[in-house]
């Protein structure tokens, strides 16, 4: 599902927590050859001109050519409206050579309306060879539906990332090195529901 999904703008993965949605990306782009920026939010990101900066420098892991010119004119006594640093933005994401995808983990964190209107703006402007991955615990307030009737978006769900009774029988026996009866792994895979922090906690 993860290698289906830069074929599209966006791949949101959304889960509550302890389901593993940032060791699941993790390790998926330990594999993939393409460059990657990743940015771990938190609730300092709320501020808009906090949040450009941050996903700016992010991007300059990519090529350290993005976001030269945002980061003068924010530094400017009067910067510009926001899609006028957006588009500066996309410009210079357009320019880069070759594809990569931009990571940006934690994303309930974030709950300023004009924060969620500025990636709205990215992902409807966003170039082809640029893919976002979106980790969050619940959905963000961004054109999902539209996106998903595009063929533009790849889901991953709770449902997706529950462990089934073989991979929590694997999980038991080769990673946790426990020596549990069917019974009981049925019975822990049942209780948990295939949630990963769960099935760590009771191991």
């Amino acid at each position: 599902q993860l290698n289906a999904g830069p074929n599209r703008r966006l791949t949101l993965v959304s889960a509550p927590a302890g389901f593993g949605k940032t060791t699941l990306v993790a390790e998926w782009l330990s594999g993939v050859d393409r460059p990657y920026a990743w940015l771990s939010l938190d609730e300092d990101d709320n501020d808009p001109v906090r949040f450009l900066t941050s996903l700016v420098a992010a991007l300059r892991q990519v090529d350290p050519g993005i976001g030269q010119a945002n980061l003068t004119m924010m530094q400017s006594p009067q910067p510009p409206p926001p899609h006028a640093l957006l588009t500066a933005l996309i410009n210079d994401v357009a320019a880069v050579p070759g594809s990569f995808i931009l990571v940006l983990d934690d994303y309930q964190e974030i709950h300023t309306l004009a924060i969620h209107q500025q990636l709205a703006f990215l992902l409807e402007h966003q170039p082809a060879h640029m893919h976002l991955v979106i980790t969050t615990r619940e959905d963000p307030p961004l054109p999902l539906s539209r996106l998903r009737a595009c063929g533009q978006m790849a889901d991953i769900r709770q449902a997706d990332l529950r462990f089934t009774g073989e991979e929590t029988a694997d999980f038991l026996g080769r990673v946790m090195r426990l020596t549990l009866s069917l019974d009981d792994i049925a019975a822990l895979q049942q209780c948990t529901e295939g949630w990963i922090a769960g099935l760590q906690l009771a191991a």
